[in-house]
């Protein structure tokens, strides 16, 4: 847990589980926000083989679950933490550019 804290500069232990706690109700709640959205948008593992349902669903969780993310961390007062960590995520993605600031 310290080589943690140290590496996301961290100093309390507090910090560490809501972290912990952020990354796992997230990580529900972009699932669970995904099927009525899928549903929206016409899929279904009904009318779909699973070959292709899965994936697309996946790739629709991907994006909930990188804006839901600050948001979940506000709520549990590590917003600064989860701001960055999304840029520095997205920037090993490519897509930095989304976060440039004019000098």
């Amino acid at each position: 847990m310290e080589k943690l804290k140290q590496r996301w500069n961290i100093t309390s232990n507090w910090s560490l589980v809501a972290i912990f706690i952020v990354f796992a109700i997230n990580g529900s709640f972009a699932a669970w926000v995904a099927k009525p959205v899928t549903n929206f948008i016409g899929l279904n593992p009904d009318t779909l083989s699973g070959f292709i349902y899965w994936p697309l669903r996946i790739l629709l969780i991907f994006p909930i679950y990188q804006l839901t993310l600050p948001i979940v961390g506000w709520l549990f007062g590590q917003f600064k933490f989860f701001w960055a960590f999304e840029k520095k995520f997205l920037s090993r993605l490519g897509f930095g550019f989304l976060f440039k600031t004019e000098d």
